[in-house]
């Protein structure tokens, strides 16, 4: 399975964020899968890929120009996918999936985690979107979600919504279920 994997690429946040890339990227490595994801280092970006490969996946890079002119290219990507610029990056990572999972992570990350959500909503994919609160890093956002959905922004039987989890157990059972 292809799983697509947003996050941050930040190497400030704290070494316990960090971690969880290494526990992710191990796991998709050592149960067959294939990484997809933004094809540069720094952070979470790195952490997650450099496990997954260190554990057997293969990893598959998406990036930009801007990316590589600023030196952050990952020589570690056994496919690496140049697109145009940002907005190809997220459609490309995205039609290469089989499902999303977004880590913690800053504006990109949630620019990237609302285009898959709303390109679901208009039918343009049914790949599950899984988002890992881990300790409360989303709640703020299941709040604004609320918000919208008690406003009626967003319809009570919206027919897709991204999936939060709170801890990586709880990712990996619900794709291993999503596979059966």
């Amino acid at each position: 399975m292809k799983i697509a994997v947003y996050c941050s690429a930040k190497d400030t946040i704290p070494e316990e964020y960090l971690e969880l890339g290494d526990r992710l990227g191990r796991w998709i490595g050592e149960h067959g899968h294939v990484l997809v994801y933004g094809g540069a280092t720094g952070g979470l970006m790195s952490r997650t890929s450099e496990a997954a490969k260190a554990a057997g996946a293969t990893v598959i890079g998406v990036i930009p120009p801007r990316i590589i002119a600023a030196g952050r290219l990952a020589t570690h990507c056994d496919e690496l996918i140049e697109v145009a610029n940002m907005s190809e990056r997220k459609q490309t990572m995205r039609d290469q999936a089989d499902v999303i999972v977004c880590l913690p992570g800053s504006y990109g990350t949630l620019d990237e985690m609302m285009d898959a959500t709303s390109a679901a909503i208009v039918g343009e994919h049914h790949k599950p979107t899984y988002v890992i609160n881990y300790k409360g890093f989303y709640e703020p956002l299941k709040q604004q979600m609320a918000l919208m959905e008690r406003l009626r922004f967003i319809p009570e039987q919206q027919s897709y919504k991204p999936i939060f989890v709170d801890t990586l157990e709880e990712l990996y059972k619900q794709i291993e279920n999503y596979k059966s």
